[in-house]
């Protein structure tokens, strides 16, 4: 099944264990959402950060769980987040943590595609349910 819609996202800095060095800045954030469409939910959760030196280069990673309702059915699941960016080309993988899913949702297994376009954040969420 396939379900799209809109987001909202809102990142705070936190106080981060391991310090950059040589260029690197290491960053930790919080990380809320909010989202709309047949997955209506909000999630909370973090992504730590590396920026290198070279403009477009970075990566991250992070862990939020999202709670809310998807095609009608209640519960929650856990979406990890794996990205790149290489000189300006992304690589972005965001897919449910196996077994995290509660409530009506158990079962659940997908990816999530996220848009950025004019600002706007969307997602395509290819899942199934057991």
């Amino acid at each position: 099944m396939k379900s799209t819609g809109n987001f909202e996202v809102k990142l705070n800095p936190l106080q981060g264990y391991a310090q950059g060095a040589d260029g690197i800045q290491l960053g930790r954030m919080s990380l809320d959402k909010e989202f709309t469409g047949e997955l209506s939910a909000t999630s909370r959760g973090e992504m730590l950060s590396a920026m290198t030196p070279v403009k477009g280069s970075a990566g991250y990673v992070a862990i939020e769980q999202v709670t809310g309702t998807l095609a009608g059915k209640k519960g929650s699941f856990v979406l990890q987040h794996f990205g790149v960016m290489d000189q300006g080309q992304n690589r972005l993988i965001l897919e449910v943590v196996p077994d995290s899913a509660t409530g009506e949702l158990a079962g659940l297994r997908g990816k999530m595609a996220i848009i950025i376009e004019n600002g706007q954040h969307s997602y395509e969420f290819e899942y199934e349910l057991a």
